[in-house]
């Protein structure tokens, strides 16, 4: 049902742009005959925020993957390197976040193991919002950071690592568990030792 009303919002949107796009072809045409700058003005602007609209357009419908509309789980884990792995992973945090915060997305930290000197060794994050799992799926891999070591006395060159992992979550509506009468097995056991009275006459059900 979600995604029937999915669809039905993209091919509402594709319309109506196709709708913009005849209208301001329509006034590009009489801004030339009139000669008319002002309007010309006022078209280009418009047109901007039409290629806006239409890059966003396309991008969406690269996301029809089954899982790219779902919340992301995005993990951080410093790879070898030590200190400056760690802090390459904060680096990572603090990048994916932003990202997050710019596309207007929710991002929560649901697990963080802190680093030494600030950095970060394991992170999980929950991304919510419109196809967080679609964009955030790419990312998926080891990431490597080549730099001057701000963390060794002689700045020597160091490659630091961290593996990033994205998951996405699961609906309600998918998961469906059914037990039949015959996988249910019970076995009765009697405890033994020491237990008082009772310990040999009752019998426990698993």
């Amino acid at each position: 049902m979600k995604n029937a009303t999915r669809l039905k919002d993209i091919v509402a949107k594709w319309r109506r742009l196709e709708s913009q796009s005849t209208s301001l072809l329509d006034l590009l045409d009489l801004a030339i005959k009139e000669d008319d700058d002002e309007l010309s003005r006022d078209i280009y602007s418009e047109a901007q925020v039409f290629y806006d609209e239409l890059d966003k357009g396309e991008i969406e419908l690269t996301l029809s993957g089954i899982y790219d509309q779902r919340p992301a789980i995005l993990s951080i884990h410093a790879g070898a390197g030590g200190v400056d792995s760690q802090d390459w992973s904060k680096i990572l945090l603090r990048m994916y976040t932003r990202w997050a915060e710019n596309q207007g997305y929710g991002a929560r930290i649901l697990n963080l193991t802190p680093g030494e000197e600030g950095g970060v060794k394991n992170v999980v994050i929950e991304f919510t919002g419109t196809a967080p799992y679609g964009y955030l799926k790419s990312e998926k891999g080891v990431h490597r950071l080549v730099r001057l070591s701000p963390f060794n006395s002689d700045h020597l060159r160091h490659t630091s690592f961290a593996h990033v992992e994205v998951l996405p979550t699961a609906a309600n509506e998918d998961v469906e568990i059914q037990i039949r009468p015959e996988d249910i097995k019970s076995e009765f056991f009697r405890s033994s030792g020491p237990g008082g009275q009772n310990v040999n006459k009752l019998s426990s059900a698993v």
